[in-house]
């Protein structure tokens, strides 16, 4: 019988900030209406996790998944020894990609926001950030698909039918609930 996991705050934030990403992506230098607006989706994506992190679900709360970075650390030489754990929630290493993509995408949103006003607007640094942000931030989100699918082959467990149902299978006694 599968556990739930992720509530559909969760589900739906992630969902949505990587449509809101993808759109980005694909409208930069085109539409620049479609460009802002899945910026500003973006932002106002990134302010509800922050705020459900903190008061969520088990799972949804920082609390329960960020760990120290000795910890972090630990695991991904856990991964190259191909000796990890598996997690009930986000491992160490996801969530700090959690932390880098958070962090990345907030950047961006103030930094294309910046670029929008009327003090910021023609400023190089400011536009040489944010597109340093943006493909940044392709890396990350290559890197996390990259992520998620070992962990999925390495735990026999769809990570991504995980993200769309909320449910995985239920911890063993070997696993980290």
């Amino acid at each position: 019988m599968p556990v739930k996991v992720w509530d559909p705050f969760v589900r739906l934030f992630h969902w949505g900030l990587a449509a809101s990403f993808a759109i980005a992506w694909v409208t930069a230098d085109e539409w620049d209406s479609l460009h802002h607006w899945a910026g500003y989706a973006a932002a106002a994506l990134i302010g509800l996790r922050l705020v459900w992190g903190l008061i969520g679900t088990r799972y949804a709360r920082f609390t329960q998944f960020i760990k120290r970075p000795s910890e972090t650390k630990q695991y991904l030489g856990d991964i190259l020894q191909g000796r990890e754990r598996r997690y009930v929630g986000h491992n160490p290493a996801g969530a700090a990609m959690i932390v880098a993509l958070l962090l990345a995408m907030s950047g961006c949103a103030l930094t294309g926001w910046m670029y929008t006003t009327d003090a910021f607007w023609g400023v190089d640094w400011v536009e040489e950030t944010h597109e340093f942000l943006a493909n940044g931030l392709l890396a990350l989100v290559l890197l996390h698909i990259a992520g998620v699918i070992l962990a999925s082959l390495r735990h026999h467990e769809n990570l991504i039918r995980a993200m769309i149902t909320g449910r995985k299978r239920r911890p063993t006694l070997d696993d980290i609930a």
